[in-house]
């Protein structure tokens, strides 16, 4: 039972880690720094804050190797619940490591047309802004697809949750609404970007199912409920 706990707090640990690092690129950058219709701006924006960017880069190759830890501590805390789920949820979960990585590629390719080198000098400041929102464009349609893989993975952490018996089953609901949202929020950012505002504010409250869970197990670690005729015996006995 002390280790089941443990297990849980690591995990929840890692995972509140991942959650205060993701948005770093994923929000706070971009709110900082672009500006929506003015490609000029944004590309100035950058320039003039290249460290900031550069760290948004480098919370995103972190957050996923933090993203890979997570997984292999979800799964080590639920294998022997069901370990064909905890495998798909270790599969599902493995997917956002790479797709960070390669995100971070559009980045780079973004920041280096932003210093604009002497060996790009056949490219004027008109191209370069171009080729650079190009990347950002990009960037932004990578995390949608991204998406649709924070919401899956989330599916099978669920009915783990659900029938692990040491965590309460109201968090695997807030996951799984948690895993709709985030496939509500790919389809709208691939198909039908002029809802995106719309989606985002009504996913909002469904997305803090991850927060919920990562502090749960990390204040509460993990309680295996007690048998019911144990319980009806420690009735009786009362």
């Amino acid at each position: 039972m002390h280790n089941l706990s443990k297990n849980a707090r690591i995990a929840g640990f890692v995972y509140l880690l991942l959650i205060l690092i993701a948005p770093l690129r994923l929000v706070y950058i971009p709110g900082k720094l672009f500006v929506s219709g003015d490609a000029a701006a944004t590309i100035a924006g950058i320039a003039a804050h290249e460290q900031l960017f550069r760290l948004g880069i480098f919370a995103d190759l972190v957050t996923g190797a933090v993203s890979l830890v997570l997984t292999f501590t979800l799964y080590r805390l639920f294998k022997d619940v069901n370990k064909t789920w905890a495998l798909l949820m270790l599969m599902m979960g493995f997917m956002d490591t790479p797709l960070y990585f390669f995100n971070s590629l559009t980045d780079m390719a973004t920041l280096i047309l932003v210093q604009a080198p002497t060996y790009l000098a056949a490219f004027d400041q008109a191209q370069r802004t171009g080729l650079a929102t190009l990347f950002l464009k990009m960037h932004n349609l990578m995390t949608f697809a991204s998406e649709i893989f924070w919401g899956l993975w989330l599916f099978p952490l669920a009915a783990l949750v659900y029938r692990s018996g040491f965590l309460p089953r109201f968090l695997a609901v807030w996951l799984t609404i948690n895993g709709v949202a985030y496939l509500a929020l790919s389809g709208a950012g691939l198909l039908r970007p002029e809802y995106n505002e719309l989606v985002a504010n009504l996913a909002f409250p469904c997305q803090l199912g991850e927060v919920a869970f990562a502090l749960w197990i990390l204040t509460m670690g993990a309680k295996p409920r007690q048998p019911a005729a144990l319980r009806g015996a420690a009735t009786t006995a009362a």
